[in-house]
């Protein structure tokens, strides 16, 4: 009888269908060309100034920057421990991390931050779309994963209440 049970354990096992890691992929090269975008230059303030990063800039840049590797770090960790390869929950947070980063990048675009109490007329810079497309690919990304199998695995024909019954 322990054999037995150890056969329909290991079966359960094997059978479980994981989310494909495609979605994972596509977030993590988003997360990492938003964690270069600070590294360049976000802004121009003209004439004789110099062009300031994104470190420069705002600090929430690198905090989002760095809030998305730790996303990451926590889905791939997921993706280890978790049944199906996935925890939606992390992933839908990543998302939502990955769309506020794409919006914080596009409103910076339109009117770049923290000229004003400096009285700079500030300039967009390459930094910024570098940014946006991190931030874009990261929440695609994140989406793709999310959408992947979790615990409502619908194709799960199997009848676990006549398995437990044995």
């Amino acid at each position: 009888m322990a054999s037995s049970d150890a056969r329909v354990g290991d079966s359960t096992h094997r059978d479980t269908r994981r989310a494909k890691t495609t979605g994972l992929a596509v977030a993590g090269a988003g997360i990492v060309v938003f964690n270069i975008s600070p590294l360049l230059n976000w802004v121009n303030p003209g004439g004789d100034a110099d062009p300031r990063t994104g470190y420069e800039t705002d600090s929430l840049v690198p905090f989002i920057a760095y809030l998305g590797l730790g996303l990451l770090v926590a889905m791939i960790y997921a993706l280890k421990r978790a049944r199906r390869g996935q925890h939606r929950g992390l992933t839908l947070v990543s998302m939502a991390v990955g769309i506020a980063a794409t919006i914080q990048c596009l409103a910076f675009a339109l009117n770049p931050m923290g000229g004003l109490e400096r009285g700079d007329g500030l300039g967009t810079d390459i930094g910024v779309w570098v940014g946006v497309i991190g931030a874009a690919v990261w929440a695609i990304g994140s989406y793709l994963f999310a959408k992947e199998i979790e615990g409502d695995d619908h194709d799960d024909v199997r009848d676990h209440g006549v398995a437990g019954a044995r």
